[in-house]
């Protein structure tokens, strides 16, 4: 006789439909995540629902998937990045809380870190890691440096100038924006062209008591690397009477510091720009620091340095970035290059000499980049003893919930 046939008893009863989430009540304008996320920018595969009257620029109310508030946000539909989340948690959605972000990074460095005693030029708003997303400021002596990546910080940064002139001790500013971004997020360059007009070209700076010379126009990004500062210095530890090679020298920071600061018997900089040789060489006579410049490409360069048998006692590597996406199969050409370049640097330092090599590629993490800094002193038969790991200052911080914007990476090594 068949089995009789029971249903099951024991079966999860289906769950119920979540309640439908009323937003009526909510706060306006909003706008609600998709997923649950503590991410500052928000793209468009994590943006729900908008309210209708929220326009391009606009500071929203954020709130999750479940209909909690979750934060305040910059909003614009047409970016890349629709949604700026600048403060996460319940916080009130009104322009108080600028001043307030403005404030405490001014407070950072020039109280907390008293950069001012060490020099005039450091990084006075950091992005994300100031809870100012998509506005960096570099402070060059009397002049602030802009650069705005957001529509809703452009609407905004020419009634925040006056504060932060205060703040700072500054005079002037000059704005930067993108001319493809700010297209696509739709900034009015005109808006700071009265702004810009009235800033000097250029800014004569110093740091640790060496001047440099700051040029807006022809220089890269803001001009100068405040990320360097700490590393600069650092690096005149290993330079008394030594034979230096700064790869990649861009305006001759650690080339000047290694002369002027470290005592180096000899420093050869070299860089493919042309206008950043003729910069640096104007930093050179500054400091009335006789150094070596080469106006010649990193990797062809020290090619020919290997073929001739050169080696140096200490040798800085830090080289334009080199990767732009996360994609694995499209950033392998400049992982390549990393270890191309990092192999001949170190081929051309002296046994038991020191080798300090930088990335700037905020998509190459710390430990992808030692690998292949380590695989390309082991493809020579050679090792690195590493004594350290750094990055950038205490002006550049980061936030917890967006570490991928620790983007500076050096590492320390002997060669032997």
């Amino acid at each position: 006789m068949p089995p009789v046939l029971r249903p099951c008893t024991d079966m999860p009863a289906d769950k119920p439909a979540p309640a439908p989430i009323d937003r009526s009540t909510w706060l306006r304008p909003w706008a609600q995540l998709k997923y649950f996320s503590f991410q500052p920018a928000i793209f468009p595969r994590l943006l729900g629902q908008v309210s209708p009257e929220a326009r391009p620029g606009d500071l929203v109310n954020v709130y999750d998937k479940a209909g909690q508030r979750a934060g305040i946000g910059l909003y614009n539909p047409r970016a890349k990045i629709p949604l700026r989340v600048v403060a996460h948690g319940d916080v009130p959605c009104d322009e108080a809380y600028f001043e307030t972000a403005i404030r405490r990074a001014v407070e950072l460095r020039r109280v907390i870190f008293k950069f001012d005693e060490v020099s005039d030029a450091y990084r006075l708003i950091n992005s994300d890691g100031d809870g100012l997303s998509g506005l960096t400021i570099d402070r060059y002596g009397d002049t602030l440096l802009c650069e705005v990546y957001s529509l809703g910080i452009a609407q905004r940064l020419p009634g925040w100038l006056p504060l932060l002139h205060e703040l700072a001790g500054t005079k002037c500013a000059r704005v930067q924006v993108d001319h493809d971004l700010g297209s696509l997020e739709g900034i009015k360059v005109s808006l700071f062209n009265e702004t810009n007009a009235a800033a000097p070209a250029k800014v004569k700076i110093r740091e640790h008591g060496i001047r440099y010379e700051v040029d807006f126009a022809e220089g890269h990004k803001t001009g100068f690397f405040c990320d360097q500062r700490e590393n600069r210095r650092a690096f005149t530890r290993f330079t008394a009477g030594a034979r230096v090679l700064d790869l990649c020298c861009y305006t001759a920071g650690f080339s000047l510091n290694a002369k002027v600061a470290g005592g180096a018997e000899d420093v050869t900089a070299v860089d493919l720009d042309e206008a950043a040789i003729a910069q640096a060489k104007r930093n050179a006579n500054l400091n009335q620091a006789r150094i070596k410049f080469v106006h010649a490409d990193a990797f062809a360069y020290a090619r020919q340095m290997q073929t001739n048998g050169e080696k140096w006692d200490v040798v800085m590597l830090d080289p334009p970035k080199f990767i732009f996406t996360r994609d694995e199969h499209g950033n392998w050409e400049g992982r390549q290059k990393y270890e191309d370049l990092n192999l001949l640097a170190i081929s051309l330092v002296k046994p038991g000499g020191i080798f300090v090599t930088c990335s700037c590629s905020g998509l190459l993490s710390l430990e992808d980049f030692e690998a292949h800094v380590i695989k390309a002193a082991h493809r020579q038969n050679r090792r690195l003893q590493f004594f350290d790991r750094t990055g950038p200052g205490a002006d550049h911080p980061v936030y917890s919930n967006c570490l991928e914007s620790r983007y500076l990476k050096v590492l320390w090594a002997r060669v032997v």
